[in-house]
């Protein structure tokens, strides 16, 4: 393979409406590990999609050296398919089951290839994933979501590619199969471009690559490295904006005082030719040679301010806007050791069968606690957050709540009525806010001017998160419980440290689903608990 191994030259897309995408994109990229970082609706999986050659270019080239796999965000696969259908070798085990009872047709032959081995590296990669003792013949229905992510990473990695283009995949996998994937990626000896929100899997790539509509920026090193990187070029942005502010500020005021001094002198100038007695023509040429000579003063001194002005335009160019959420939220406040919610020997049956242990679950939430709730997928996570909210009533056991002041994120992000607006929205959980009170919390959370007038269901998942977070943080009365589910799914790194923010600044309590465990360490998170095999039990934090 070349050093280049994906070529893209002048790549101009758009989307059939006419919205365009890119415009002369052009980068190459060789051999390591690279992640794909914008932000949400910025065509990451949009380019994938195009190296992988699943959309045409309007205009442009884009090459790649060697065997390509690709693993999309939704994986288009059916209830129907098996183990070995999915990862692509059904064939080659059907030849090699004929050849073994004797049927040497050459056409078996011609399927097996070089693949002899193949049930051997099968199982090795299914392993390597975390899929030991899963058998080739079995159901794709059977399996969860974050079985089939890996069993098509598996499918990929099995094709021995040379480049390697995956969107988004650690979504629906837990603690443990992230691990798997990891350690799997970093022994790719081949060129690997992803799209992730994942940072610690972000943090195990060799170099960045930050897109925009014209243009590929890399930056060497992982994601943290990237982030430091992005702060130093906005310290001297900001440093370049001063600088140019002031350059403006003295430019504005040297051409103030040079039309000053010019006034005056045309001003003594005249009293001088009168009170001389030159004759007429004489003093005319005069006046205008000083009046000329003071344009060209003044011209100089314009000439200069538009200079300045640009320069301060440049330097504003290449300042990033502040994405960032800066709240106080003293309402939420939660007295140490308040018992916020008691649960004893809670249990529920779905589908006729018991989610947790024989004994149930027991669970005493304090204020004001940080918790996170991990655990393998299936476990019975959503379950115990809807216990908790009151949505699902138990079987058997005792639950005391304190005084109902809980709020509950869903997956589905679902509190806010669709067809209002983010404002009407707000003013339901907010009655009593004066409308100026209501509008500067909203613009606090980010929502400026016309975009706090916008209907929820036109926003984005990072907006629709934001909007639904000041609604409840805000909320009358503050809640002191907060329950969040699985609340980075789906949000780009932007919205992923907005909703940090928003954690950071709330004074209660929270239990949080989560599975990016950069996330759980930078919101402060000080008890962990696992479920697993019904039974809920305290840990320690995991090294991220």
């Amino acid at each position: 393979m070349s050093d280049a191994a994906i070529t893209c030259s002048n790549l101009s897309f758009a989307w059939p409406d006419d919205t365009p995408v890119f415009r002369d994109l052009s980068f190459t990229l060789a051999t390591g590990r690279t992640g794909l970082v914008a932000p949400n609706g910025s065509g990451k999986s949009t380019l994938l999609k195009l190296i992988a050659g699943e959309l045409p270019a309007a205009t442009g080239s884009l090459t790649v050296s060697g065997t390509l796999g690709y693993l999309p965000q939704s994986l288009p696969l059916t209830g129907t398919l098996t183990v070995a259908e999915v990862l692509g070798i059904a064939p080659v085990i059907r030849a090699l089951d004929a050849v073994e009872s004797g049927d040497v047709s050459e056409e078996h032959f011609a399927a097996i290839g070089d693949d002899w081995d193949i049930e051997e590296r099968t199982r090795a990669q299914l392993e390597r994933l975390g899929l030991s003792g899963l058998a080739l013949d079995r159901g794709l229905d059977t399996l969860s979501g974050g079985q089939i992510v890996s069993l098509g990473l598996a499918a990929q990695l099995l094709k021995r590619p040379d480049v390697l283009l995956l969107d988004e995949p650690t979504n629906n996998l837990d603690l443990e199969a992230r691990h798997h994937l990891y350690d799997a990626l970093s022994d790719f000896n081949g060129c690997l471009l992803l799209v992730s929100h994942d940072r610690a899997l972000l943090d195990r790539m060799e170099r960045i690559a930050e897109l925009g509509s014209d243009e590929l920026r890399f930056y060497g090193g992982n994601f943290s490295a990237y982030e430091e990187a992005v702060r130093a070029e906005q310290e001297v942005a900001e440093k370049n904006i001063r600088n140019a502010e002031q350059e403006l500020k003295r430019e504005k005021r040297e051409l103030q005082q040079a039309r000053e001094r010019a006034e005056r002198r045309q001003s003594n100038a005249a009293r001088n030719l009168k009170s001389a007695g030159l004759p007429r023509i004489f003093a005319g040429n005069m006046k205008r040679g000083a009046q000329e000579s003071a344009g060209r003063a003044g011209q100089m001194h314009a000439t200069r301010v538009s200079d300045a002005k640009a320069k301060l335009d440049e330097a504003g160019r290449a300042l990033r806007e502040d994405q960032r959420i800066t709240l106080e939220l003293p309402d939420t406040q939660v007295p140490a050791g308040r018992n916020l919610f008691l649960g004893a020997r809670m249990q529920v049956h779905l589908a006729g069968r018991a989610v947790f242990a024989d004994a149930g679950v027991d669970l005493t939430i304090r204020g004001p606690e940080r918790i996170a709730l991990t655990g393998p997928n299936g476990a019975g996570k959503t379950t115990l957050l809807r216990l908790i909210t009151g949505d699902l009533v138990p079987d058997s056991g005792e639950i005391k709540r304190n005084d109902g002041r809980i709020a509950h994120l869903s997956q589905r992000l679902d509190l806010l009525d669709l067809e209002r607006t983010v404002a009407e929205n707000f003013a339901d959980f907010a009655p009593e806010r004066p409308e100026a009170e209501r509008m500067n919390l909203l613009a606090r959370f980010l929502f400026r001017g016309p975009r706090a007038h916008l209907p929820v269901g036109v926003l984005s998942g990072g907006e629709r998160l934001r909007a639904t977070l000041a609604c409840v943080l805000c909320a009358e009365p503050a809640p002191q419980l907060l329950l969040l589910d699985e609340p980075t799914n789906n949000l780009d790194l932007v919205s992923a440290g907005q909703l940090e923010s928003a954690l950071n600044s709330y004074r209660g309590a929270f239990v949080v689903i989560s599975h990016d465990e950069r996330f759980l360490a930078d919101i402060g998170v000080d008890r962990w608990l696992r479920l697993a095999e019904g039974t809920l039990k305290e840990t320690g934090a995991p090294e991220v």
